[in-house]
């Protein structure tokens, strides 16, 4: 179970200086077995013709993904890496923001597999996808 004691303010400070903070990113809300978190889109998370980058999803899957399973395990012992990810785009979106929800489907001792949701300000999926992590010993 995620410890949801975590202030989300003190997650959102390891994210400095990564990409994370580049396409700006932030952890909102945070469940015994999910994590949510915001993108904007806008000039950094578009493609050329102005809908929200796949790739910027992806990375908002990732981040949603790899931070709960980072609040999943004793982060003394241990570090988790993402080791697999698939997304399925289903709306396109131009402007305002999209909201990732991380459920963990799978916390088992080596691996973790999320299934996050991203949807529009008025809460249609833009995309669906699966990330599995692998928990490794420092």
């Amino acid at each position: 179970m995620i410890d949801v004691t975590i202030p989300l303010e003190k997650l959102n400070t390891f994210t400095e200086n990564t990409m994370l903070s580049q396409l700006g990113i932030k952890m909102t809300l945070l469940g015994e077995d999910f994590i949510e978190g915001t993108m904007p889109v806008d000039h950094r998370t578009h493609q050329p013709v102005g809908l929200l980058h796949g790739g910027a999803s992806a990375a908002l899957i990732e981040s949603l993904g790899s931070m709960g399973s980072s609040l999943l395990v004793d982060s003394n012992k241990y570090n988790v890496v993402g080791i697999e990810i698939n997304v399925n785009h289903m709306r396109g979106i131009k402007e305002g923001a999209v909201t990732g929800r991380a459920t963990v489907i799978h916390a088992g001792k080596r691996t973790h597999v999320w299934q996050v949701d991203i949807k529009d300000e008025k809460n249609r999926l833009i995309a669906a996808g699966r990330l599995t992590v692998m928990v490794v010993e420092k």
